[in-house]
């Protein structure tokens, strides 16, 4: 059996809009999907819009954040490393993976959302019957993306991620560029959510969502299961 080889995108991202506060990726929406498909034997490349150190959300890292993959990957200094080192977006070939996982955090509602390489990247991945999951904020990438015939990616596509209700509670409706929930329902995707915070995942054909941090081990696992039948 060929090796699967999987491409993580990250948000290059640290401004939580004019708040001065810090934001970035989420460590669990990372870790946890990463340690699921390298314990599968897939082999993983990881990107960013600028390259190198993509920026850590630092309330992901509070204790209250912690889980089993985030407290892996704290202990993990071959991982901390590769991951200091992510690939430029501009220098990344869809041809070269076999799928792509995209982490949330806040960081990609300012930068993946727009970023014109990762937009081209999707398309080439979706349109030429590869996966595309993300979980958590990260549906957001998927907001300019076109399938083939020039429709929204998200038209008539069952997709979750971090609901209304969720940045409510997390008080940041007014910081946030956009309500993900919104703009994936006004882009015609057929939204839908399990509790807040319970992990809660669909997949419709080639596409993986995520609803919130508690979804990012179980999309993981779906990509696998969509990737070994393939």
């Amino acid at each position: 059996m060929n090796v699967l080889k999987i491409l993580i995108v990250l948000t290059s991202h640290s401004q939580l809009g004019d708040t001065g506060h810090k934001t970035g990726f989420w460590v669990e929406e990372f870790a946890a999907p990463y340690y699921a498909l390298a314990d599968a034997g897939a082999q993983i490349t990881i990107a960013s819009p600028l390259g190198g150190q993509p920026p850590i959300d630092p309330k992901s890292e509070a204790p209250e954040s912690l889980t089993d993959a985030t407290r892996r990957f704290f202990a993990d200094k071959d991982l901390q490393q590769k991951l200091s080192k992510t690939i430029p977006l501009s220098q990344v070939n869809a041809a070269d993976y076999d799928a792509v996982f995209y982490p949330g955090g806040h960081g990609p509602l300012w930068d993946l959302t727009n970023d014109k390489n990762s937009i081209a990247l999707i398309e080439q991945f979706y349109n030429n019957g590869k996966p595309v999951a993300a979980v958590c904020h990260a549906p957001a990438v998927l907001l300019h993306v076109k399938k083939a015939n020039g429709e929204p990616l998200v038209k008539g596509l069952k997709v979750t991620g971090f609901s209304n209700a969720e940045e409510e509670a997390v008080q940041l409706t007014k910081v946030v560029p956009f309500l993900l929930e919104d703009e994936l329902k006004k882009n015609g995707g057929t939204y839908s959510k399990g509790p807040d915070w319970g992990s809660y995942v669909l997949k419709d054909g080639l596409l993986i969502t995520g609803q919130n941090p508690a979804s990012s081990e179980e999309a993981a696992k779906r990509l696998l299961e969509l990737l070994n039948r393939k």
